[in-house]
């Protein structure tokens, strides 16, 4: 038995009446709304065929069918090999990230928002794993008598910013110089490589010891910080208005997934560096999401390193959406994280 263009359409049909229902789908419905000038007994016939094949089950007797994970494979698959399809509500990505890069723990935040939000799915987002940041320049002004602010702008496009102490007498134009000055000292250097080569420049640079003695501090917190990266999860509660979660020990056994970060971040950073991943129901090696996909993209920051964003969510999720939604997010966090504003693909 082979999978003729009949079956191929059948199938389709019947995933995509899954997806917006969610109500096991009968030869009727699929000879009324979709192949209409099929009978219900040929498509009948078609769709024990599928089910023989392994593309349909059929939870009840009486029941209609539902797609099986291989039938959201082979469909998945077909929109991948076909190209992503542009979706209108992928572009109001790029209202929610306009002006200038913040923190980067901040954007993740706000990125696993928007993107629980669009999607209306549970979104996780993940900073990029690799190398520590590099400085590239430093800024220091004065916020009150006895204190001053701390911008660090680094290789990844991240802004950190931070209030020190220092003298009451040192004024705006000295923190400039300052400030000039430890930027031509440490561009190019890691906190760590920063936190070596401040005692020389506090030797070097008298008069100032207080204020450099503030950024010494900073920068040891800074180095001192876990570097396991951020996690952000947006919209866990979205799962559970899926009629798939309604069982209260399957909706509480996701939630304390969702809760576990370290274990979450190695099940999204689990697809490796393609430019999008989906994995459905078993293919996520995880018991506890059997009966849930997830579609992950990557974005770049200057520094060459790869960050993850990830939608979890029913089988039957609307893989056209959020793969196109994925789309747009990671050429948006591309651009913001690498300074660059083009209209280029995703590497």
């Amino acid at each position: 038995m082979q999978m003729d263009d009949r079956k191929l359409r059948i199938l389709r049909a019947i995933i995509d009446d899954y997806i917006l229902t969610g109500v096991p789908v009968g030869s009727r419905t699929i000879s009324r709304k979709y192949e209409t000038n099929l009978s219900s007994a040929t498509i009948r016939n078609e769709m024990s065929d599928l089910e023989e094949l392994g593309f349909l089950d059929q939870p009840h007797v009486s029941a209609g069918r539902i797609p099986s994970a291989k039938a959201y494979r082979l469909y998945v698959d077909s929109l991948l090999q076909a190209g992503i399809i542009p979706d209108n509500s992928a572009e109001s990505v790029l209202s929610h990230f306009s002006g200038r890069v913040h923190q980067m723990e901040d954007v993740i935040d706000h990125a696993a928002r928007v993107l629980s939000s669009l999607t209306q799915y549970t979104a996780v987002v993940l900073s990029p794993k690799g190398m520590e940041p590099r400085l590239q320049t430093i800024q220091m002004v004065p916020v009150s008598a006895g204190s001053a602010l701390v911008v660090i702008v680094t290789d990844q496009g991240v802004i950190r910013d931070s209030v020190i102490h220092i003298s009451p007498e040192v004024d705006g134009d000295t923190l400039y110089a300052i400030s000039r000055t430890l930027t031509n000292e440490l561009r190019g250097c890691t906190l760590s490589g920063a936190c070596k080569a401040l005692p020389d420049l506090i030797a070097r640079m008298e008069g100032n010891d207080e204020v450099l003695r503030g950024l010494y501090g900073y920068f040891t917190e800074g180095q001192q910080q876990p570097r396991s990266p951020h996690v952000a999860v947006g919209g866990t509660s979205n799962m559970l208005s899926y009629p798939e979660y309604s069982d209260m020990d399957k909706a509480r056994t996701f939630l304390s997934l969702m809760e576990t970060r370290d274990k979450l971040a190695d099940i999204i950073r689990g697809s490796g560096e393609l430019a999008f991943t989906v994995r459905i129901g078993p293919e996520t090696g995880v018991p506890e999401m059997a009966d849930c996909s997830i579609v992950t993209a990557t974005y770049s920051t200057r520094g060459g390193q790869q960050g993850t964003i990830g939608v979890i969510g029913p089988t039957r999720m609307r893989y056209s959406r959020v793969i196109s939604i994925l789309n747009m997010m990671g050429h948006e966090l591309t651009d913001m994280f690498t300074g660059d504003n083009g209209d280029g693909d995703q590497k």
